[in-house]
């Protein structure tokens, strides 16, 4: 027997009887609530820059919205009782009185947060393609989502009364939910379990859903998953100026390479080489090159401080270009590889190209076993705790947009001046900021000239106390 299809006018009506009923027990879920309420806003407050626009689907009260210390705060409440309630307690919010899954808005929005309202999604489709028109391509939309594995206990919660009318009756799987983004528009950056303890119990709670929440065995008993998805990305690529910033250090004999090998990208390329403090003629034989060769987007400065991270920042200071790239001066990346990476950020298919070494076979001594051990390990450690794959943190190829890293700099007080090297200050920024990363494979080849500025032991040793930072500071806040 053929299933029966509703009449459009049916459907329609089905429709909004749900979202009246939703509106209608939304004052009396967000007074019941409360607690847990509290619990879910932590776990979100991390996510968003307080200097943000941000628009809340569901506001309620509003509380979340003034815990964020936003820019512009706007919030979608369907409830005209919680609506007036928001607008009486915080009057810096805008507060609109629209369907979650039909609102519309003006102008695009930083961070667009839709916290505990899919469980009583009518239609997931709508709601995302609200959100849709709600963003840019620069936004990041954050969603939670129930766990199945909580559904039969929540069911016998509301048989016993515990959890009426807490919960609605609308189930997604994290694949449903991948798949209703991608067919909306939108790509996924990252998603991790939250809540292991909805309740608020002194040093427990807190113990429990920021350490034990996030470790392999308790991560599967956590009540939500929170996926954070950006717009995809649908224009022409455009060409893009770009700036190579080739931090040389005892280079002296890769000079003449570098000069003949960096290509022309996007509508124009700067080269930008950062001496710093040789022991070797590197200095010299870069201004000698920089002068024969008479191009005004070949420049060369003297590093202010120590270390390749000092020399990154100080050649993005002088950058022009829409897209930044690190090319190590010792060539172990091609840089004819450069181009992949250009195309990569230039489309907007990632924020942040990284590249990685442990792809292709590598030339016969071009790292050593231990180094390629700690390399393998690393990038496991490190993809667990930014949230994202990331194969390759220590290759020294990264390509981001000019936006990307001033928004990173901006924030770099977060972590502080913590990175020698350049490449984890990048990564964390942009992982804290849900940017993003993609990795690019590259052919690493064999040094040809001078020996590596990198100790195994001793920065070894820094990595991971890096590690630790970042498990502080973005895994575990």
């Amino acid at each position: 027997m053929s299933q029966e299809v509703l009449p459009v006018a049916d459907l329609e009506a089905r429709k909004i009887r749900h979202l009246e009923s939703v509106a209608e027990c939304r004052s009396a879920r967000w007074e019941s609530s409360r607690a847990f309420k509290q619990v879910l806003w932590e776990s979100l407050v991390p996510h968003v820059m307080s200097d943000s626009s941000v628009l809340h689907v569901g506001c309620g009260g509003g509380d979340l919205l003034r815990m964020l210390r936003a820019k512009v705060a706007v919030g979608i409440e369907p409830s005209a009782d919680l609506a007036s309630l928001a607008r009486r307690r915080h009057p810096e919010i805008r507060v609109l009185e629209q369907p979650v899954e039909s609102f519309r808005v003006e102008t695009p929005f930083d961070y667009i947060l839709a916290d505990d309202v899919l469980i009583d999604c009518f239609d997931v489709d709508e709601l995302l393609d609200s959100i849709h028109r709600a963003a840019d391509e620069s936004s990041r939309v954050i969603l939670t989502n129930y766990s199945q594995a909580w559904r039969p206990i929540l069911k016998v919660l509301r048989w016993l009364g515990l959890a009426r009318p807490r919960f609605g009756n609308t189930w997604f799987s994290p694949l449903d939910l991948e798949e209703a983004l991608a067919r909306r528009g939108f790509e996924l950056v990252s998603e991790f379990p939250a809540i292991l303890l909805p309740l608020r119990i002194p040093l427990l709670s807190g113990f429990c859903n920021r350490f034990l929440a996030k470790l392999p065995f308790f991560r599967a008993f956590c009540l939500l998953r929170t996926f954070i998805a950006r717009k995809g990305v649908t224009r022409p690529v455009r060409p893009q100026s770009v700036s190579v910033i080739v931090p040389a250090r005892n280079e002296a004999g890769n000079v003449a390479r570098l000069m003949r090998e960096i290509p022309a990208m996007g509508s124009w390329t700067e080269v930008i080489f950062v001496e710093g403090n040789s022991k070797d003629d590197t200095w010299d034989r870069l201004q000698a090159a920089v002068r024969e060769r008479n191009d005004p987007r070949v420049r060369l400065i003297k590093q202010p401080g120590k270390g390749k991270g000092d020399a990154v920042r100080a050649g993005f200071a002088e950058a022009k270009g829409e897209i930044l790239m690190i090319l190590d001066a010792d060539l172990t990346v091609p840089a004819e590889s450069l181009p992949k990476f250009y195309e990569v950020v230039a489309s907007g298919h990632a924020d942040f190209a990284n590249g990685t070494r442990l792809v292709y076979q590598m030339d016969g001594r071009a790292m050593q076993f231990l180094n390629l051990l700690a390399n393998h390990f690393f990038a496991r450690a490190f993809t667990y705790v930014l949230g994202q794959p990331v194969r390759d943190t220590l290759c020294g190829t990264k390509v981001l947009s000019r936006g990307l890293y001033a928004s990173i700099a901006a924030h770099r007080s977060y972590f502080g001046n913590f990175d020698p090297f350049g490449d984890f200050d990048l990564l964390f920024g942009a992982a804290r900021l849900h940017a993003k990363i993609v990795d690019v494979p590259i052919r690493y080849r064999e040094r040809v000239y001078g020996e590596t500025n990198i100790s195994r032991f001793r920065h070894g040793m820094m990595l991971f106390r890096m590690l630790a930072l970042a498990a502080v500071k973005l895994k575990f806040r």
